[in-house]
């Protein structure tokens, strides 16, 4: 069971392959991942792991291209019958495979060896079947075995040059290596480029940060187990490795230090504290082991003999030797292996589901994005101004397919314009904000001509109001601007659907078709506001039951000017005094009557006069070319212009009433339920019988490019979604 989770994860791993590594994959795979700086043993501790020299070697980066390197126990003939032999004479379980390791007999592993690097045959066995029992398979190579773990070497460098060059450049686009052996667990590794500081020869500048960047799409997802490979002769504050691995994993709940180069300390000291967790704590640990050095891969001294010598070492030392079982490299296959069981088991339920919500997604984009078989030219056409047409006449009626909670839309933005912008902007019109007293009482003598009226006269009041009506027209046609606005907005939300991207073509001749539409219907639609606002000005209904009649005026003015005096009292008996006595008191008649009666001096045109001597005004000069209204007003002026501003400012209210009810109705009318009820057979008229038809529903190149891309996608996950449904 155990090993049937890593070979699933093995499955998952080829299948998503095609997607590349790092953040490419939506799957986000356990695996261990290894990392450690250029001169750290990083590609010596695999070597060993597997039992086989198959890596490239040479100075700077060697490992351009991640390594997905899945190992996989098969077990030999013999070593199977011997394991049962075992069984059957000691009756135990028989040993772990991590101890055949160093318990099967040198001479038989040196014989395999030999037998399993033998030249291979146009079949692409070894010479015999017998001694074909170590391997290697890539993934871009399907049914091809390597025997020769040196062409295994050689077909790594050859992909990599395949996809980076030979210039020292890099690429996160992995190489997936499978090797079956005897000798190995079941196990799969991430091998990721050495960290560098400087470049070398012909690498780029910024190598450094390429190689960082890489390496974190790959750590910095939850699911890597990360294994940080250290050089035990140097501090390990100072470790490349374990610095990029704290920068994802702070608290070293997924990180496993390896030790190498252990046995190069100097004389006297050890890592015991390091192993003890007092210097840079990890959750898993560390684990020393010892590699090859250089004189050793020259001398051509074997893994198995090196791996013998390993385990002398630290059975030996007085610092290891109380824990040489916790030490070594088959010590550190076994804790990879129970680990990233141990890590598949957790995460096993969420990449299911990971899998089938990405799967979902793809298939519902690929549904969105159409059948790859179209249908006629005047079939899509027909069908994608049918779907507008539909789709703008819900938004305005609140029917979307999607209501925002997030913002209003269509309809109700409209509704907002209607009632908030602009009843405001109609309620903020204050009609005296632009003419000035002085010219109301200019206004009132001129349309009394020659004879001045002896009462209020309805002209001055007709001019007047007439004159702020008008101001009425302005913000009602900006009216008709902001809802055309509003439907383009729409417009602009539909047409920005995944379908209506397919055909770029089409979708620009109905977006323009349209605006067009819209704006021929504004004609007509700023004509009818216009009429209303001047209907309103072409009669003044002075019989309209809301207005303020010239009695109420004239007495609410006599109160304003001259409030009412208090009764006088008897100061004596301080009761009110008698009527005849009232009026002595308070001078007689009111003063507002007393000033409609009187004809004071001057009026109007004193102020021309007052300075001139009498001579000049008996010579009679000429007035002057213009005359305005200067001098202080007369009560009765006073009077008369309050009253007509109290009539003027009850007629506004009354058509600022009218004017905020009817031209939304208007718009309504002309514009929106015209655009909602035409558009259709407008867009018809327009587009069905295009000369140009098969151009505007030429399918766009981004749309067949990503409906590629998602039927590849659907067909890697239900892959994948088949794998794991097996576990």
């Amino acid at each position: 069971m155990d090993e049937h989770l890593i070979a699933t994860i093995n499955k998952l791993q080829d299948a998503l392959a095609p997607l590349g590594g790092g953040s490419q994959s939506p799957i986000d795979l356990p695996q261990i991942t290894v990392v450690g700086s250029q001169s750290s043993g990083k590609s010596s501790v695999l070597e060993n792991i597997v039992g086989r020299d198959f890596l490239p070697r040479g100075t700077g980066i060697v490992t351009r291209r991640p390594l997905i390197l899945q190992l996989i126990n098969r077990r030999s003939k013999k070593a199977t019958a011997a394991a049962e032999k075992n069984k059957s004479k000691q009756q135990h379980a028989s040993k772990d495979i991590t101890n055949q390791l160093l318990d099967l007999d040198l001479n038989e592993v040196d014989e395999k060896t030999t037998h399993s690097n033998a030249p291979e045959t146009p079949n692409g066995k070894g010479q015999t079947e017998d001694n074909a029992e170590e391997w290697g398979e890539f993934l871009h190579l399907p049914n091809k075995k390597f025997f020769n773990f040196d062409e295994i070497r050689q077909e790594i460098v050859k992909e990599t040059d395949k996809v980076t060059g030979a210039n020292c450049g890099i690429s996160a686009v992995p190489i997936n290596l499978r090797i079956y052996s005897p000798y190995v667990l079941t196990l799969t590794l991430v091998d990721l480029p050495g960290l560098t500081k400087v470049p070398v020869g012909d690498q780029p500048p910024d190598i450094e940060k390429q190689i960082k960047d890489m390496l974190l799409k790959y750590i910095s997802k939850p699911n890597a187990i990360i294994l940080s490979v250290n050089a035990a002769n140097t501090d390990l504050a100072n470790s490349d490795g374990l610095k990029l691995a704290r920068e994802v994993d702070p608290e070293g709940t997924r990180t496993i230090g390896v030790l190498t180069k252990v046995d190069l300390m100097d004389q006297g000291t050890d890592v015991i504290d390091i192993l003890a967790g007092r210097v840079i704590p990890l959750r898993y640990g560390y684990i020393p082991v010892i590699n090859r050095g250089q004189k050793d891969v020259e001398k051509k001294k074997s893994i198995r003999n090196a791996l013998e010598d390993e385990r002398k070492f630290f059975e030996e030392h007085p610092s290891y030797s109380s824990k040489a079982q916790y030490c070594g490299t088959p010590y550190l296959a076994k804790k990879l292996s129970s680990i990233l069981l141990h890590h598949i088991r957790q995460t096993l339920p969420d990449i299911k589901a990971k899998i089938e919500g990405t799967l979902k997604k793809y298939q519902n984009e690929l549904y969105s994005l159409g059948p790859e078989t179209m249908d006629s030219s005047n079939s899509i056409v027909l069908s994608m101004i049918t779907d507008f047409s539909n789709e703008f006449s819900g938004i305005l009626d609140g029917e979307a397919k999607e209501l925002s909670s997030q913002e209003l839309s269509g309809g109700a933005r409209i509704s907002f314009v209607f009632h908030e912008v602009y009843k405001n902007g109609i309620d903020s019109l204050d009609p005296f904000d632009q003419i000035k007293d002085s010219d109301i009482r200019t206004i009132m003598y001129n349309s009394s001509g020659s004879a001045p009226s002896l009462f209020v006269g309805t002209l001055a009041f007709e001019v007047l109001v007439k004159q702020q009506i008008k101001r009425f027209e302005e913000p009602s046609l900006r009216l008709v601007t902001l809802i055309f606005d509003e439907l383009v907005r729409i417009l602009k939300q539909i047409i920005t659907q995944p379908k209506y991207g397919r055909y770029p073509g089409l979708r620009e001749a109905i977006s323009n078709e349209f605006i067009e539409f819209l704006k021929e219907a504004m004609i007509p639609t700023n004509k009818f506001v216009t009429d209303i606002i001047d209907s309103e000005r072409t009669y003044i209904n002075t019989a309209h039951p809301d207005l303020l009649k010239g009695s109420q005026a004239m007495v609410m003015v006599e109160e304003k000017l001259h409030p009412p005096q208090p009764v006088a009292v008897d100061p004596k008996t301080g009761k009110p005094l008698p009527p005849n006595q009232q009026v002595h008191q308070q001078g007689g008649a009111s003063a507002a009557t007393k000033a409609l009666a009187n004809d004071e001096k001057g009026g109007f045109f004193g102020g021309f006069f007052t300075s001139k001597n009498k001579k000049k005004l008996a010579a009679l000069e000429s007035p002057p070319p213009v005359l305005k209204a200067t001098g202080q007003m007369t009560e009765r002026e006073t009077l008369e212009t309050e009253v007509i501003k109290l009539l003027i400012t009850s007629y506004f209210d009354i058509v600022k009433r009218t004017v905020a009810d009817i031209i939304p109705k208007a718009l309504m009318l002309k514009l929106i339920v015209r655009s909602k009820s035409d558009i259709q057979k407008v867009l018809l008229e327009k587009l069905y019988n295009n000369k140009n038809l098969e151009e505007l529903t030429k399918e766009n190149d981004n749309t067949i490019q990503r409906r590629k891309e998602c039927k590849r996608m659907v067909e890697i996950l239900r892959h994948a979604s088949e794998i794991v449904s097996s576990v």
